[in-house]
């Protein structure tokens, strides 16, 4: 049967987000319902809740970063038992039967697939709701295991930050002697030092300021570009096999492509809309590209979380009340996080106790 939760929502894109209650849905066959620990806070969740893309469904329950512990198992399901701890991260459903699907690509599903929250269910057409919450029931093809020894404090970034970054590192092949630059050095751009460092490549940091270069190299960077030093950008042309572009809003690619080794790629994983025009000689001249890349599917997540245990390899993550969401909310759109934000959701249940 359906069950009453908890949670926090946006109800327009004008005011905070608050409390609500919300019936979650009962268990189909094959499904995994979890209780929450802890769920990240992404900078999409700010988007959505401001409609900044135009899509957004109200009330809005953000969060597709979840991490927490298996409470009960449905008729079917044969790789969870109570107890567990899981993971989910920005998709629940797909159509299981398209190309895309077979091959383990579910968030390129032909259909589109179902987005944690804000997206549709596929059975009763229902509006999704996140992780923002106290309880989550999820289809166990779409449920990860947290391998043990990790962090489970520390996890939920990596569902979305972190298979966002590890995904375009895995499809350009990174490994020991490739040269992979990142531009931008937040939630984003943080993971993909990280991770890009972990499997072998030497990486460096492109940013506008001296003033992150610190930081830079204690995540894990070899060195670090300062984008506003001309001379040093024009010794650094033709330098890289890999750009990991973090920066989540509108900006020029300009000054990076110079940076393009022949047959290189810089690839957008932090901006979806319109950039400032581009001249194609360059690109053309040398066989270079300039794609885009989203999250990686199933397969690819818990890949990245096995990868993560073994090479000891975690975000920078700062814990808060799930009351202090608007708080998080307005220090990220100041850049005042290091780096990304963590609700610990005892939090929320502390509260519906206290009401």
């Amino acid at each position: 049967m359906s069950r009453m939760t908890t949670g926090f929502a946006a109800y327009s894109n004008r005011e905070p987000l608050r409390a609500i209650s919300f019936e979650r849905r009962a268990l189909r066959d094959g499904d995994v319902a979890l209780d929450i620990l802890y769920c990240g806070v992404c900078h999409s969740d700010l988007h959505q809740a401001r409609n900044d893309w135009g899509w957004s469904k109200y009330p809005l329950v953000p969060g597709h970063e979840i991490v927490g512990r298996v409470a009960e198992v449905a008729k079917g399901v044969t790789k969870f038992k109570c107890g567990d701890a899981v993971a989910v991260g920005c998709m629940v459903d797909s159509c299981r039967r398209c190309d895309q699907c077979a091959r383990g690509e579910e968030q390129f599903c032909r259909k589109g697939n179902t987005q944690t929250y804000n997206g549709r269910d596929r059975v009763t057409g229902e509006v999704t709701y996140g992780g923002y919450s106290a309880y989550f029931v999820v289809r166990e093809a779409f449920l990860l295991r947290v391998p043990e020894g990790l962090d489970l404090a520390r996890v939920a970034p990596l569902l979305c930050a972190g298979i966002t970054t590890y995904s375009p590192l895995r499809h350009w092949k990174v490994g020991t002697g490739s040269r992979v630059a990142v531009v931008g050095l937040g939630g984003l751009g943080h993971m993909a030092v990280k991770l890009a460092s972990a499997l072998g490549a030497t990486v460096t940091v492109v940013s506008r300021s001296l003033s992150k270069k610190g930081e830079a190299l204690s995540l894990g960077a070899d060195r670090f570009l300062t984008s506003s030093d001309t001379a040093a950008m024009k010794q650094a042309r033709s330098s890289f096999d890999l750009i990991i572009d973090t920066i989540p809003v509108k900006h020029d690619l300009k000054p990076y492509l110079p940076l393009l080794d022949v047959e290189a790629t810089l690839v957008i994983v932090g901006h979806l809309g319109v950039l400032e025009p581009m001249n194609t000689s360059f690109i053309v001249s040398g066989r270079r590209s300039v794609a885009g890349s989203p999250i990686g599917g199933i397969r690819e997540t818990q890949e990245l979380l096995d990868f993560c245990a073994e090479k000891n390899v975690l975000p920078e993550c700062e814990m808060i009340r799930m009351q202090d969401i608007n708080t998080a909310f307005a220090r990220m759109e100041r850049s005042d996080v290091r780096y990304r934000f963590v609700v610990d959701i005892a939090s929320l249940i502390e509260r519906q106790c206290n009401l």
